[in-house]
């Protein structure tokens, strides 16, 4: 097979292939390129060195049995059967399901992941979105620290065990949707620096210096990234990708790097016949990122909304501390501007950043699906100090309009595993780096980072600790038990609702109406003929809906239709939909 390797400033490089050593060759029709032929097969063990530098992993590796820091294997695609007949679910009338494959189950791989997949066709979800996969440092993670951009982590089970979850999902009926990182990689087994310029000083992210998208070298390192985003859609049939942070993703070029990418990807679609689509992370609130190229947009197909997360989430909790605060003022008034407007910061001032933030979305142009709305993610609980779901702080009344709010709302909904059972287990942070001053380095930072917000030292997870990790695995022993199992059914019922009304999945965003009262804490909106109802104060609401007849459809609580004028009496703490033809 041929061997090729991307290093621009190298003067020799050598391929290192089942302990023969071979030079390689410029490549005559593509500068900075290098390659070789040599005998492979499935699972060979290979490596470049650089002007004889120490042998590193292929910055293209399919496989890394050893980890970030091992020889890399060749990985034969061909050989996996495809026993799923599938061409892809869309994201309008979806819901998705964030899930992280290292404490979704105890035993932490892929095909423990995929034996309970049952649990989510029970449930009524269409997507299962997966956290990071690819290699990082040790066992256990979170993911977002990888390195190997083409690769799968091999303590959940490498390349086969993938393709095996994605078979198994699609025999159900569900779709899979990857995390991946372009902004940064991990600062433990990064590589990439001693092949190319990966990376530019010319902007400065979070993590340190920015992947290079728009200096010298850029095209590579884009077609690089691009190459990776595709070959998880083609080798492993993944349905979508949801794209970390790409407001980190400094891009000057007149052609924004996403804009390339979800060009690529709807082409992709196009040839293969499937549904494709890309989910980004943003916090700019622009809408020019899921509108369409031909209107001048990127072409990224949805988008997280955190807005409508910190709009319920004050509401619910209370919180005001950080980005909260803006939301804390007036939080039933920022959930209705949300639920009508998407973006709550569209223009006005933010004081958690001292100037003003966001622009209008236009919601005669932009379809409601293209933003998720969820109470939950991996980010708003595993980046609380003790890892605390909405769970350990609400009542189960609570939880109830947290779940209607977002599963009956105009965005695509999202649910964080376990949410759906209002699980008793924290999701922590927890690393398991190798580098033991790496490792220091993190539990210092974590437990600082929250002793500036109050919390002493003893009270923040050592991240390092295997305990941590085992606390933040669901039990799947509380399902059937009480509360769990009263939340879980009423889970089922809204997503069953959302299933079988049309106006639920409506994508018109001009067509919501809202009414709320600040002080009395209640929040009611329309949707065609369902109305939505929800009560977040201890006491009993009077909430208008109109005199035409009306049919409770769920309650969390036993409510009544609405007496003769039309008012409907939902207790504290409790939500209602209602369907008035």
């Amino acid at each position: 097979m041929q061997f090729e390797v991307w290093a621009p400033q190298a003067g020799r490089v050598t391929l290192h292939c089942d302990g023969a050593t071979r030079a390689m060759e410029h490549d005559p029709e593509r500068a900075g390129w290098w390659t070789v032929e040599a005998e492979a097969r499935d699972g060979t063990r290979y490596g470049f060195a650089v002007d004889d530098g120490p042998v590193r992993p292929d910055p293209r590796s399919r496989r890394q049995p050893d980890g970030p820091d091992g020889l890399s294997a060749v990985v034969d695609h061909g050989l996996h059967t495809w026993r799923a007949k599938w061409s892809g679910r869309p994201l309008q009338g979806a819901v998705l399901y964030e899930l992280h494959v290292g404490t979704y189950t105890r035993e932490g791989t892929l095909d423990a992941a995929a034996e309970r997949l049952g649990h989510l066709v029970e449930l009524g979800v269409t997507h299962v979105e997966l956290m990071p996969l690819c290699p990082f440092p040790g066992r256990h993670g979170w993911g977002y620290e990888g390195v190997s951009l083409w690769a799968v982590h091999e303590p959940y089970g490498g390349p086969a065990a993938l393709k095996r979850f994605v078979d198994r999902a699609h025999e159900l009926g569900l779709g899979v949707v990857l995390d991946v990182v372009h902004n940064h990689l991990g600062p433990s087994g990064n590589y990439l620096p001693e092949f190319g310029p990966y990376f530019t000083d010319r902007h400065h992210t979070p993590w340190g210096t920015a992947v290079n998208l728009d200096a010298p070298g850029s095209d590579e390192v884009r077609e690089f990234l691009i190459g990776s985003s595709l070959a998880w859609l083609r080798d492993y049939r993944i349905d979508g990708l949801r794209l970390d942070a790409v407001h980190a993703l400094a891009d000057e070029r007149a052609v924004h790097f996403l804009e390339e990418l979800s060009a690529a990807v709807d082409a992709l679609a196009a040839d293969s016949g499937r549904t494709l689509f890309l989910i980004a992370e943003s916090d700019r609130n622009d809408p020019r990122l899921i509108t369409a190229r031909e209107e001048g947009g990127l072409g990224v197909h949805a988008q997280w909304n955190d807005d409508f997360h910190h709009a319920l989430h004050t509401a619910l909790t209370g919180e005001s501390q950080g980005y909260y605060a803006d939301f804390a003022r007036a939080p039933v008034s920022a959930l209705a501007k949300t639920l009508t407007g998407g973006f709550f910061h569209d223009g006005t001032y933010s004081s958690f950043r001292g100037r003003h933030h966001g622009r209008p979305l236009d919601r005669t142009r932009v379809a409601a699906h293209r933003l998720l709305g969820y109470s939950q993610t991996h980010d708003q609980v595993g980046n609380r100090a003790q890892g605390d779901r909405l769970s350990a702080q609400l009542s189960l009344g609570l939880l109830a309009c947290a779940a209607a709010l977002a599963l009956t709302g105009p965005f695509t909904p999202m649910l964080f595993m376990g949410e759906e059972w209002a699980a008793g287990t924290p999701w922590q942070f927890f690393t398991d780096h190798t580098d033991p001053d790496l490792a220091e380095a993190v539990r210092r930072g974590r437990r600082r980072e929250f002793a500036a917000h109050g919390w002493a030292e003893e009270d923040v997870p050592d991240p390092q600790d295997p305990a941590t990790r085992d606390r933040s695995c669901l039990d799947w022993s509380e399902p059937d038990s009480e509360p769990h199992a009263r939340v879980l059914a009423w889970y089922r019922l809204l997503i069953a609702l959302r299933h079988e009304q049309p106006d639920l999945t409506d994508p018109d965003l001009t067509d919501i109406k809202v009414a709320h009262d600040e002080e009395a804490r209640w929040l009611a909106f329309r949707r065609g003929d369902l109305y939505v109802a929800v009560n977040l104060a201890k006491t009993p609401a009077e909430i208008p809906l109109g005199t035409r007849p009306a049919e409770v459809l769920a309650a969390w609580e036993p409510v009544g239709p609405p007496d003769e004028e039309g008012v409907l009496q939902v207790p504290g703490e409790c939500c209602v939909v209602v369907a008035q033809p």
